[in-house]
Protein backbone atom coordinates (compact mmCIF):
# COMPACT_ATOMS: atom_id res chain seq x y z
CA UNK A 1 0.00 0.00 0.00
CA UNK A 2 1.11 3.53 -0.77
CA UNK A 3 2.82 4.97 2.32
CA UNK A 4 2.18 9.26 2.81
CA UNK A 5 3.80 9.59 6.60
CA UNK A 6 3.83 13.58 5.79
CA UNK A 7 0.57 13.64 4.87
CA UNK A 8 -2.74 14.09 6.84
CA UNK A 9 -5.74 12.57 5.02
CA UNK A 10 -8.60 15.13 5.92
CA UNK A 11 -12.24 15.63 5.52
CA UNK A 12 -14.07 18.72 6.71
CA UNK A 13 -17.81 18.72 7.14
CA UNK A 14 -21.00 19.97 8.99
CA UNK A 15 -22.92 16.91 10.11
CA UNK A 16 -25.75 16.68 7.55
CA UNK A 17 -23.19 16.00 5.25
CA UNK A 18 -20.51 14.04 7.33
CA UNK A 19 -21.97 10.47 6.52
CA UNK A 20 -20.47 11.08 2.77
CA UNK A 21 -16.97 12.51 4.24
CA UNK A 22 -16.33 9.44 6.32
CA UNK A 23 -16.63 7.60 3.76
CA UNK A 24 -14.72 9.29 1.41
CA UNK A 25 -12.23 9.24 3.80
CA UNK A 26 -12.38 5.19 4.14
CA UNK A 27 -12.32 5.06 0.79
CA UNK A 28 -9.19 6.91 0.59
CA UNK A 29 -7.57 4.75 3.23
CA UNK A 30 -8.02 1.55 1.60
CA UNK A 31 -5.61 3.04 -1.19
CA UNK A 32 -3.13 4.80 0.98
CA UNK A 33 -1.67 5.01 4.32
CA UNK A 34 -1.01 8.33 5.38
CA UNK A 35 0.42 9.76 8.63
CA UNK A 36 -2.84 11.10 10.02
CA UNK A 37 -6.29 10.59 9.72
CA UNK A 38 -8.46 13.34 10.28
CA UNK A 39 -12.24 14.18 10.36
CA UNK A 40 -13.65 17.72 11.22
CA UNK A 41 -16.98 18.68 12.19
CA UNK A 42 -19.48 20.11 14.47
CA UNK A 43 -20.56 17.15 15.66
CA UNK A 44 -19.13 13.79 16.36
CA UNK A 45 -20.35 10.70 14.36
CA UNK A 46 -21.83 8.08 16.49
CA UNK A 47 -19.99 5.15 15.24
CA UNK A 48 -16.72 7.16 14.66
CA UNK A 49 -14.37 4.61 12.75
CA UNK A 50 -11.24 3.45 13.96
CA UNK A 51 -8.41 4.96 12.66
CA UNK A 52 -9.79 8.15 12.15
CA UNK A 53 -8.80 11.44 14.50
CA UNK A 54 -11.77 13.68 15.03
CA UNK A 55 -11.32 17.22 16.17
CA UNK A 56 -15.27 19.41 16.75
CA UNK A 57 -15.43 22.94 14.94
CA UNK A 58 -18.49 25.40 14.99
CA UNK A 59 -21.52 24.05 12.54
CA UNK A 60 -20.95 25.78 9.34
CA UNK A 61 -24.61 27.92 8.53
CA UNK A 62 -23.61 28.51 4.89
CA UNK A 63 -20.82 27.77 2.35
CA UNK A 64 -18.82 30.99 3.09
CA UNK A 65 -18.25 29.51 6.39
CA UNK A 66 -16.96 26.26 4.69
CA UNK A 67 -14.53 28.53 2.45
CA UNK A 68 -13.31 30.76 5.43
CA UNK A 69 -12.76 27.69 7.74
CA UNK A 70 -10.53 25.79 4.82
CA UNK A 71 -8.86 28.99 4.45
CA UNK A 72 -8.33 30.23 8.04
CA UNK A 73 -8.39 27.60 10.18
CA UNK A 74 -7.86 24.27 8.91
CA UNK A 75 -4.35 24.10 9.72
CA UNK A 76 -4.54 24.37 13.13
CA UNK A 77 -5.75 20.73 12.79
CA UNK A 78 -2.86 19.67 10.79
CA UNK A 79 0.35 17.97 12.49
CA UNK A 80 2.00 16.84 9.13
CA UNK A 81 3.61 18.61 6.29
CA UNK A 82 0.82 18.07 4.42
CA UNK A 83 -2.89 17.56 3.88
CA UNK A 84 -5.08 15.50 1.66
CA UNK A 85 -8.12 17.02 1.40
CA UNK A 86 -11.19 15.10 0.50
CA UNK A 87 -15.11 15.06 -0.22
CA UNK A 88 -17.92 13.46 -0.06
CA UNK A 89 -17.68 13.58 -4.07
CA UNK A 90 -13.75 13.39 -4.24
CA UNK A 91 -11.30 10.85 -3.05
CA UNK A 92 -8.24 8.55 -3.71
CA UNK A 93 -9.22 6.27 -6.38
CA UNK A 94 -5.96 4.95 -8.38
CA UNK A 95 -2.90 5.10 -5.84
CA UNK A 96 -0.66 3.31 -8.54
CA UNK A 97 -0.86 6.80 -10.33
CA UNK A 98 0.79 8.37 -7.37
CA UNK A 99 3.80 10.45 -8.23
CA UNK A 100 6.29 11.86 -5.79
CA UNK A 101 6.74 15.20 -7.67
CA UNK A 102 2.97 16.36 -6.36
CA UNK A 103 4.84 16.54 -3.34
CA UNK A 104 7.14 19.31 -4.73
CA UNK A 105 4.32 21.68 -4.62
CA UNK A 106 2.26 24.10 -1.62
CA UNK A 107 -1.02 23.38 -3.75
CA UNK A 108 -2.07 20.74 -6.13
CA UNK A 109 -5.50 20.24 -7.34
CA UNK A 110 -7.56 19.20 -10.43
CA UNK A 111 -7.08 21.10 -13.55
CA UNK A 112 -9.10 23.93 -14.60
CA UNK A 113 -10.78 24.87 -18.13
CA UNK A 114 -10.10 27.39 -20.02
CA UNK A 115 -12.48 30.32 -20.41
CA UNK A 116 -14.60 31.21 -22.64
CA UNK A 117 -12.26 34.03 -25.30
CA UNK A 118 -14.87 36.45 -24.59
CA UNK A 119 -14.44 35.78 -20.80
CA UNK A 120 -11.78 38.05 -19.19
CA UNK A 121 -12.39 37.47 -15.63
CA UNK A 122 -12.60 33.98 -14.82
CA UNK A 123 -9.93 31.95 -13.70
CA UNK A 124 -7.75 35.17 -14.25
CA UNK A 125 -5.50 36.23 -11.65
CA UNK A 126 -4.51 40.25 -10.79
CA UNK A 127 -2.23 40.35 -14.29
CA UNK A 128 -4.77 38.52 -15.96
CA UNK A 129 -3.27 35.83 -16.55
CA UNK A 130 -5.20 32.68 -16.93
CA UNK A 131 -4.36 30.06 -14.15
CA UNK A 132 -5.59 26.17 -14.85
CA UNK A 133 -5.14 24.08 -11.53
CA UNK A 134 -7.05 24.48 -8.35
CA UNK A 135 -10.15 22.70 -7.06
CA UNK A 136 -10.53 21.80 -3.39
CA UNK A 137 -9.85 18.18 -3.62
CA UNK A 138 -6.02 18.57 -2.91
CA UNK A 139 -3.06 18.54 -1.46
CA UNK A 140 -1.93 21.53 0.40
CA UNK A 141 1.38 22.07 2.33
CA UNK A 142 0.93 23.39 6.18
CA UNK A 143 2.87 26.49 5.43
CA UNK A 144 0.74 27.45 3.06
CA UNK A 145 -2.55 26.87 5.01
CA UNK A 146 -1.21 29.24 7.82
CA UNK A 147 -0.05 32.13 5.32
CA UNK A 148 -3.81 33.74 5.17
CA UNK A 149 -3.82 34.07 9.41
CA UNK A 150 0.09 34.65 9.69
CA UNK A 151 -0.11 37.61 7.14
CA UNK A 152 -3.57 39.35 8.00
CA UNK A 153 -4.28 38.06 4.43
CA UNK A 154 -7.97 39.88 3.47
CA UNK A 155 -11.11 38.16 2.87
CA UNK A 156 -13.24 39.21 0.22
CA UNK A 157 -15.52 38.27 -2.61
CA UNK A 158 -14.31 37.97 -5.98
CA UNK A 159 -17.09 38.04 -8.56
CA UNK A 160 -19.52 38.08 -5.86
CA UNK A 161 -18.27 34.91 -4.60
CA UNK A 162 -16.24 33.43 -1.67
CA UNK A 163 -14.45 30.20 -3.08
CA UNK A 164 -11.92 28.96 -0.93
CA UNK A 165 -9.54 27.38 -4.18
CA UNK A 166 -9.87 30.44 -5.88
CA UNK A 167 -9.00 32.98 -3.23
CA UNK A 168 -5.72 30.59 -3.00
CA UNK A 169 -5.18 29.84 -6.96
CA UNK A 170 -6.24 33.18 -8.45
CA UNK A 171 -7.00 35.92 -7.20
CA UNK A 172 -4.50 35.57 -4.05
CA UNK A 173 -2.02 34.02 -5.96
CA UNK A 174 0.32 36.69 -6.71
CA UNK A 175 0.52 36.90 -2.98
CA UNK A 176 1.12 33.10 -1.90
CA UNK A 177 3.71 33.36 -4.79
CA UNK A 178 5.25 36.13 -3.27
CA UNK A 179 5.73 33.96 0.47
CA UNK A 180 8.00 31.84 -1.53
CA UNK A 181 4.65 28.96 -2.23
CA UNK A 182 4.50 27.13 -5.59
CA UNK A 183 1.02 26.14 -7.30
CA UNK A 184 1.04 22.76 -9.36
CA UNK A 185 1.37 23.89 -13.37
CA UNK A 186 -1.27 21.95 -15.44
CA UNK A 187 1.45 19.41 -16.39
CA UNK A 188 1.61 17.63 -13.06
CA UNK A 189 -1.73 18.28 -11.83
CA UNK A 190 -3.33 16.44 -14.69
CA UNK A 191 -2.00 13.61 -13.24
CA UNK A 192 -3.29 14.03 -9.59
CA UNK A 193 -6.95 14.41 -10.11
CA UNK A 194 -9.40 15.25 -12.35
CA UNK A 195 -13.16 17.41 -12.52
CA UNK A 196 -13.55 19.01 -15.68
CA UNK A 197 -13.58 17.07 -18.95
CA UNK A 198 -10.73 18.97 -20.56
CA UNK A 199 -8.51 17.77 -23.90
CA UNK A 200 -5.70 18.08 -21.34
CA UNK A 201 -6.47 15.07 -19.05
CA UNK A 202 -7.59 12.56 -22.31
CA UNK A 203 -6.08 9.18 -21.68
CA UNK A 204 -4.74 9.86 -18.08
CA UNK A 205 -5.96 7.79 -15.26
CA UNK A 206 -6.02 10.23 -12.17
CA UNK A 207 -4.58 9.62 -8.40
CA UNK A 208 -8.06 11.22 -7.38
CA UNK A 209 -10.87 13.02 -8.60
CA UNK A 210 -13.56 15.38 -7.73
CA UNK A 211 -17.34 15.11 -8.91
CA UNK A 212 -19.25 12.20 -10.49
CA UNK A 213 -18.95 13.04 -14.30
CA UNK A 214 -17.33 12.05 -17.79
CA UNK A 215 -14.56 9.65 -17.04
CA UNK A 216 -14.89 9.92 -13.53
CA UNK A 217 -18.80 8.48 -13.33
CA UNK A 218 -17.68 5.24 -12.92
CA UNK A 219 -16.25 5.56 -9.41
CA UNK A 220 -17.43 4.61 -6.08
CA UNK A 221 -20.77 7.01 -4.94
CA UNK A 222 -23.36 6.51 -2.74
CA UNK A 223 -25.61 3.84 -5.23
CA UNK A 224 -22.30 1.43 -5.53
CA UNK A 225 -21.56 1.79 -1.53
CA UNK A 226 -25.45 0.77 -0.80
CA UNK A 227 -25.03 -2.21 -2.79
CA UNK A 228 -21.40 -3.48 -1.47
CA UNK A 229 -22.90 -2.88 2.58
CA UNK A 230 -25.73 -5.13 1.10
CA UNK A 231 -23.74 -7.69 -0.50
CA UNK A 232 -21.80 -7.60 2.96
CA UNK A 233 -24.53 -8.34 5.07
CA UNK A 234 -25.81 -10.54 2.94
CA UNK A 235 -22.54 -12.64 3.43
CA UNK A 236 -22.20 -12.41 6.85
CA UNK A 237 -25.69 -14.01 7.02
CA UNK A 238 -24.64 -16.82 5.05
Amino acid sequence: MLELKNVTLVAVSSSPRAKGNIRALKLSMKKVRCGDVLFVSDKKPRHMPKGIRFEQMEKFQSIDDFNHFMVYELYKYIKTEFALIVHDDGFVVHPECWKSSFLEYDYIGAPWPLPAPDDLISYRDVNGEICRVGNSVSIRSRRLMELPSKIGMKWEKFGGWYNEDGFICVNNKHIFEQNGMKIAPIEVAKYFSHETMIPEIEGITPFAFHKWKGTNAHYPNKLYCGVIRKLERLRKKK
